[in-house]
């Protein structure tokens, strides 16, 4: 029998990262930004009729101080939505935003460079797909300085954009921490932050990395109005992983926090509103463990589960032709497959799937509430 030596994982400290200005973008601010104060773009009768009830619910949930929690995929940003979601924002009407690591990196690019997006296909051919220093490298010293506040992904890098950069402690202030207190809740932020500045070289005190754009940014906003923003990455799944300063501790760490802080507002969403829009795996993943992690510690002191919520599911696919209002297809049914919808049908509450474009429904539902 053969016998074959257990592989050594790639050293990915050796990837080349290129300046972000040399990318060549595929979107720029001043060609997708959509203005609040125009009509909105059109939708379907149906889709309509859910949004008008989408008004109602949301302020209804707002008069009883109940959640409504805007979760969306990364191509609301892409299609240039933040105007609207800030406007939400400025308004009361979103109580918690939460978004994929995709969604704050084309937030984060937009706010630095006043451009995002790139070619898959061209630039994974040339090894060059998410290779860009900046990227990588300012959304994790954003979540470093971030966990030493005890701060999640979303307010870290919120921050990060509003107050333009960071300050890190020296290195010798970071060993004393570490010898005195190697027991504290902040030894392995402060190992972490150690390492990268020791391996890459960062120098102590302020940072500074200028934003000119970050006035659209919704991180930035919703840090600015002490909104709860929490980001859900996936280890291996965003552009950053192809940066030589990736640590899946730091972004761990960070999630981590934010999947607590996402629980919060699952907890305040009795009579309370979801909006989950063009978000296909992130939303209802992460939705469905918080319920449950947010039932579980109810049940354990005796209260009732979360109960009286609506969720409006909105993607541009056809749910697959069934009607959500009856609750999930049986398996035989490819609509069964569809994780964005079967999810929140399982949630209780009441669940209803709007086919519309993510920027539409949102334009749509500003208009009809209060201003």
């Amino acid at each position: 029998m053969l016998m074959r030596k257990f592989p050594e994982p790639l050293d990915l400290r050796k990837i080349k990262v290129y300046p972000l200005a040399e990318r060549q973008s595929l979107s720029s601010i001043d060609r997708l930004l959509v203005d609040p104060g125009q009509p909105p773009g059109p939708c379907e009768p149906a889709a309509l009729e859910a949004i008008r009830d989408c008004a109602l619910k949301v302020a209804a949930a707002r008069h009883r101080d109940a959640s409504v929690i805007l979760m969306y995929g990364a191509h609301l940003i892409k299609n240039g939505a933040m105007p609207i979601v800030n406007r939400l924002i400025e308004l009361g009407w979103v109580t918690h935003l939460a978004t994929n690591g995709a969604g704050t990196i084309h937030d984060w690019e937009l706010a630095f460079l006043g451009r995002t997006e790139e070619s898959v296909k061209k630039n994974v051919a040339t090894g060059t797909f998410g290779t860009w220093d900046e990227t990588g490298r300012c959304i994790h010293l954003a979540l470093l300085a971030g966990a030493l506040q005890r701060e999640g992904y979303g307010r870290s890098l919120g921050r990060f954009i509003c107050e333009d950069g960071v300050t890190l402690p020296t290195t010798a202030s970071l060993v004393t921490s570490l010898r005195d207190q190697p027991a504290d809740p902040l030894a392995s932020a402060r190992a972490d932050l150690l390492q990268a500045m020791l391996t890459h070289r960062l120098p102590p005190g302020r940072l500074t990395v200028q934003h000119p754009w970050k006035n659209t940014s919704i991180l930035a906003q919703a840090f600015r109005h002490d909104v709860p923003f929490t980001a859900h990455p996936g280890i291996g799944y965003d552009i950053i992983a192809t940066h030589p300063m990736f640590s899946g501790a730091v972004i761990g760490r960070a999630a981590a926090a934010d999947f607590r802080l996402f629980s919060r507002a699952v907890e305040g969403l009795d009579g309370g509103v979801v909006l989950s829009v063009g978000s296909a795996i992130m939303a209802p993943q992460v939705f469905e463990k918080s319920m449950s992690c947010v039932n579980n510690l109810r049940r354990q002191i005796g209260r009732q589960i979360v109960h009286d919520h609506t969720m409006y599911v909105v993607d541009i696919q056809d749910g697959g032709n069934w009607d959500w209002s009856q609750g999930e297809p049986p398996k035989d049914n490819p609509a069964y497959y569809l994780r964005f919808c079967k999810s929140y049908s399982r949630m209780g509450g009441k669940m209803n799937y709007v086919q519309c474009d993510n920027a539409a429904f949102l334009h749509n539902l500003l208009t009809l509430l209060p201003q």
